[in-house]
């Protein structure tokens, strides 16, 4: 299972299951499942610029290809574990090969 089911159905696409140097358009934040009420991670998500309407992209990936993800938004970057990656919602369709 990936960390992306513990935050959503395998409807949605999150960071987590985009591949190294894709990039896409955030659509939402959602907190962990189980944690409904818990929005401490989606929180300081936001806070850090994890925005809908921002680029993501996945840069690098601990070894193996697991965590962390290193990710870029804006002119900063990042390093998620694969559950806070697995929290920001992705808009599919947007998803391309970073520049």
């Amino acid at each position: 299972m990936t960390a992306s089911a513990v935050c959503a159905d395998h409807l949605r696409r999150f960071v987590d299951q985009l591949g190294k140097r894709q990039a896409a358009l955030i659509v939402g934040l959602h907190p962990p499942q189980g944690h409904s009420h818990d929005s401490k991670v989606t929180s300081r998500l936001a806070e850090l610029g994890f925005l809908p309407g921002e680029l993501v992209t996945v840069l690098h990936r601990g070894p193996g290809g697991r965590e962390p993800l290193a990710v870029q938004v804006g002119d900063s970057v990042f390093a998620l574990r694969a559950l806070e990656a697995a929290c920001i919602e992705v808009h599919h369709g947007s998803i391309a090969p970073a520049p």
